[in-house]
């Protein structure tokens, strides 16, 4: 009799260690790219626009998909999903490291990091449901604890991987990922793990409704620097998307196999979690691309040097993972994100405060403040919602967590990435009419950083020299409007603060829900 507990403690370590390797291997290409953006925009020749397209691609594909993918999970098991997910993932990364040089290549790059993206959506959604299900509930906080403060720690490679990677070939940040696959599908075929899952209709329609909301109305937040926000195409894309997704609301309501059981979000902690984790991705995965072109333009780091920056954050965030994972346990989860969100508030405040300074000393303290309180907040906040689901439903839960999680992060790359662009663009012309140089010269050189990047500091009346006060202007300039962007992050993480206070029930979950509580 003491065999069979054995046995199914060894097949769950085995997953555990199974899922670290094949999400953590999504988590680090979020840090990654970012590192490597100014290298990619310099030898593809991507423009201002595609590059964040190929950051946000990724993102967007992930919120769009990932509905579908913790559906496809509980109809047609786990651990098949979670295979084709990582398969998926890994040809389509490979691809990305083959990205052609000419006129396709923009094109090329944008639609195999959407194809990361929608492989990451089908495994995701899987790996989450097998690790909790491969655990009872009394143990499942500190398995995912030590599942979130794993794959955190595997993102803080990504950008030192990034780094020194991007000094050899930027094209081998992709290729990376191909045997952190092999290893995770060699872990899955030792662990022999049978999961739980429930053959059912697939709602295609919800699908498409919601797919088609979220990418047009993070079309129109993200081309609205390019198309204006007064534009007939910037208002069309915000409201057909916004349309659409009160449509996939209503007919997830109406039909009897929905993709999304909408009726769950009456739990009241359900629905403050998910907008916790909402507000809180705003932040999160923008945070790496903007701190790491900060770095690289404002502090004048390299790739590597960039890497280290950012790894400044994980110090803080991989330990307070830990620790929220013991609070879950013992407390619930409003203790650990309530005083994550205070925490997280004000190291945000402070490192906003700090990066005009241009000084890493000045600001490192105040990055690994705004990393643990983050991760106080993220593993609580996250596996909590979670149990409130039925057993069989795991994944489902799983898909409509990482859906609100990505969908923030989409939103928020695109909504904080158009801020920073016009806050530049105004910056720039500010720094240099101060130092008096004529319109025309100004002109010039706005269309200059626009085209080429804020490293593009050559100035047109000189010859194509670089003339030092222009590469100090827009050095400081883009420290101003990161520094607005990340006030902003500490606004968000102010509002997670009072949400947690006012809605989250104090105490644990003590039993998941019965099995039927959402099919009424």
């Amino acid at each position: 009799m003491p065999k069979a507990p054995a046995k199914k403690q060894r097949s769950g370590n085995w997953i555990l260690a199974a899922m670290i390797f094949a999400v953590g291997m999504t988590f680090i290409d979020m840090t990654i790219v970012s590192i490597a953006a100014p290298e990619i925009q310099t030898d593809v020749g991507l423009s201002d626009t595609g590059l964040q397209w190929v950051i946000n691609g990724y993102l967007l594909a992930l919120a769009a998909s990932f509905a579908l993918g913790g559906r496809l999970a509980d109809t047609l098991g786990h651990t098949r999903m979670v295979t084709i997910g990582i398969l998926t993932f890994a040809i389509a990364s490979a691809l990305c490291g083959f990205t052609p040089y000419g006129s396709i290549s923009e094109g090329w790059l944008i639609f195999f990091r959407a194809a990361q993206g929608v492989g990451a959506a089908l495994m995701v959604p899987a790996a989450l449901a097998l690790v909790v299900s491969a655990f009872p509930l009394e143990h499942r906080g500190r398995a995912l604890a030590l599942f979130f403060g794993i794959t955190g720690a595997l993102t803080s490679i990504g950008p030192i991987a990034g780094g020194y990677l991007t000094e050899i070939t930027w094209r081998s940040i992709f290729w990376i990922n191909v045997p952190v696959a092999i290893i995770a599908l060699v872990l899955i075929w030792l662990a022999k793990y049978k999961d739980d899952y429930r053959p059912a209709p697939v709602d295609w329609r919800g699908a498409v409704l919601i797919t088609g909301g979220m990418a047009l109305s993070v079309l129109g937040l993200q081309q609205a620097s390019e198309w204006g926000w007064e534009s007939w195409r910037t208002i069309a894309s915000l409201v057909v998307g916004t349309l659409l997704i009160v449509a996939f609301v209503v007919h997830e309501l109406r039909t009897n196999d929905p993709l999304i059981k909408v009726r769950i979000f009456s739990d009241r902690a359900f629905a403050a979690e998910n907008a916790i984790l909402f507000l809180l991705m705003i932040a999160f995965v923008p945070l790496f691309f903007f701190a790491s072109t900060y770095s690289q333009i404002s502090l004048g780091y390299g790739t590597s040097q960039a890497g280290f920056y950012l790894l400044t954050f994980f110090a803080g965030f991989a330990v307070s993972t830990q620790i929220g994972g013991r609070i879950l346990d013992k407390r619930g989860p409003k203790l650990a994100v309530v005083l994550g969100a205070a925490i997280a508030t004000v190291g945000f405040y402070f490192w906003a405060t700090t990066m005009t300074n241009l000084d890493y000393s000045t600001q490192w303290h105040w990055i690994v403040v705004a990393g643990f309180g983050m991760g106080l907040i993220l593993g609580p906040a996250n596996t909590d919602a979670i149990n409130r689901a039925p057993k069989t439903s795991y994944g489902e839960a799983t898909g409509i967590t990482q859906t609100v999680r990505n969908y923030g992060s989409s939103l928020g790359l695109a909504v904080l990435g158009t801020v920073l662009i016009h806050q530049n663009e105004a910056n720039i012309r500010a720094g240099l009419e101060k130092i008096g140089f004529p319109q025309g010269v100004i002109t010039r050189i706005e269309q200059a950083v626009s085209s080429g990047g804020s490293q593009a500091a050559a100035n047109p009346q000189s010859g194509g020299k670089v003339d030092q006060r222009v590469t100090d202007t827009i050095e400081l300039a883009y420290a101003q409007s990161t520094e607005t962007i990340f006030l902003v992050m500490a606004g968000v993480l102010a509002v997670i603060f009072l949400i947690s206070i006012v809605l989250l029930p104090g105490g644990k979950l003590e039993q998941t829900v019965a099995a039927d509580e959402y099919e009424k």
